[in-house]
């Protein structure tokens, strides 16, 4: 299915929508586009953005079918008017032949300096092979950060990676182990 004329009027509704500014006299605008290809696959997004007393927000979703599997992605965003902003966003894909991946994140910037991300992944591979991975990182009104991120995959053969990295007073430590099927340790490839 060619996607790229749904995929234009999509993006062009998200930027419509998205040109909301804060404090506009509109509480509320929504959009939708559904689209169906030939080949029985489909496109839907949505989107709403709008502003209340609080400050504004956005927030919309995206499903994608067809040949290639299924793509499903979330996000939304909102502030307070007073410089405090949060917002998430989440992506799922499901390969037509059996693999499987997807992410999660979250957001906050407050007005005294300080924010912080989070975040998550994983992929299943449709061999047999799968990874995760999440973190955080964080600073504080002073600006010092902390964070940490770990990292795990497993191929098909059964082989594992564990991956730690701290980040804490400007020093980051890196920690990272290799095991066989069996349990043994083994080399880690690369750097």
């Amino acid at each position: 299915m060619n996607k790229t004329p749904i995929l234009l009027a999509a993006l062009t509704m998200f930027g419509a929508i998205a040109g909301i500014v804060p404090g506009a006299s509109a509480e509320r605008v929504r959009g939708r586009v559904v689209a169906h290809g030939a080949d029985g696959g489909r496109i839907a997004a949505t989107r709403a953005a709008g502003t209340d007393g609080h400050g504004g927000y956005a927030r919309g979703r995206l499903v994608a079918s067809g040949d290639a599997g299924v793509t499903a992605l979330r996000r939304g965003i909102a502030g307070d008017g007073d410089r405090n902003v949060a917002g998430r966003s989440a992506r799922v894909v499901y390969g037509a032949h059996g693999g499987e991946a997807a992410r999660r994140g979250s957001f906050h910037r407050n007005a005294d300096g300080s924010a912080g991300r989070q975040g998550s992944a994983y992929v299943h591979g449709r061999n047999g092979g799968s990874a995760h991975t999440s973190g955080s990182i964080a600073r504080d009104a002073d600006g010092h950060v902390d964070g940490s991120r770990s990292t795990q995959a497993t191929g098909a053969n059964g082989n594992r990676y564990d991956a730690t990295t701290t980040i804490g007073d400007g020093v980051v430590v890196r920690t990272a182990t290799c095991t066989s099927a069996a349990g043994d340790a083994i080399a880690c490839r690369g750097r």
